[in-house]
């Protein structure tokens, strides 16, 4: 029974086995291409950026840590609206929402910029040790 079994079956995968290969066609729209090519040079952009972007050992200013997340995000763009040439960051870390403030290489421009915040915020204003972003050309004056 056992052999019969095994032959029948053995019939039958040589037998499907032999059927004629059918072809598959595929149709592409043109414009996945073009999606394709778009992806490819913001990927491009995207390393040429990360690239020129560096980070250093450096400080930045706490401004605010604050349960309030609408407090946090006023006191983001008062930074942005004020002082544009400094970058905010803000992130939430449970329970706390907290905004810091620069990217400074030297604890003088951290200190300078912290009095000129301290009048715009009545809190105290932090300089903490941070991991920093630097320009290329910055990180040579670094060394």
């Amino acid at each position: 029974m056992k052999s019969l079994f095994t032959a029948v079956f053995i019939f039958f995968a040589f037998g499907l086995s032999a059927q004629s290969v059918s072809t598959v066609k595929v149709y592409k729209d043109p414009r996945i291409e073009i999606l394709l090519k778009k992806q490819a040079e913001a990927n491009d952009l995207s390393t040429r950026n990360t690239a020129k972007r560096r980070t250093a050992k450096g400080y930045r200013l706490l401004v605010i840590s604050s349960n309030n997340r609408a407090e946090a995000i006023a006191a983001r763009t008062k930074i942005l609206s004020n002082f544009p040439e400094l970058k905010a960051y803000m992130w939430y870390q449970a329970p706390y929402y907290k905004v810091k403030a620069g990217n400074f290489t030297s604890r003088n421009d951290a200190q300078s910029y912290q009095k000129r915040l301290s009048s715009m915020f009545p809190g105290s204003i932090f300089i903490m040790n941070d991991v920093v972003e630097v320009k290329p050309e910055d990180l040579d004056s670094l060394d």
